[in-house]
């Protein structure tokens, strides 16, 4: 009797490109659905991610294994700011009530931005 060895067959021997099609097809159902997003909050997320190229580089806080609470605040507020102060010159001033639930929504933006651009610039195993 002629007994082979457990063997995998090619096509499963390297099974990553699949992981990484798979990588691709869900970060495609993420900018998809964003842009469901009511006006108001793609307005916010299109600044928010114009905001945050600056950070987006290798060692940012951002990229940080477990980015620190504090940071993620302070960077949601100042983006605020600027998101308010540019709200106010292009002619659409945001009341003073509404503020914090603005915050709220920005600061749910950023994290989600952050999410999104570590999973797309993840490197070694997972992009090549």
């Amino acid at each position: 009797m002629n007994h082979r060895p457990n063997v995998l067959p090619f096509y499963m021997s390297y099974p990553l490109p699949l992981f990484c099609e798979e990588e691709d097809a869900a970060m495609r159902d993420l900018e998809y659905l964003q842009e469901m997003y009511p006006r108001e909050a793609r307005r916010f997320q299109q600044k928010l991610a114009r905001l945050l190229d600056p950070l987006d580089y290798a060692g940012s806080v951002i990229y940080d294994e477990y980015p620190d609470r504090l940071a993620v605040y302070k960077m949601a507020d100042d983006m605020t700011a600027v998101i308010c102060r540019e709200e106010k010159e292009e002619g659409r001033e945001i009341e003073q009530e509404r503020l914090p639930e603005m915050r709220q929504l920005i600061h749910v933006l950023l994290c989600q931005e952050i999410y999104r651009r570590r999973r797309r610039s993840r490197d070694g195993i997972l992009k090549f």
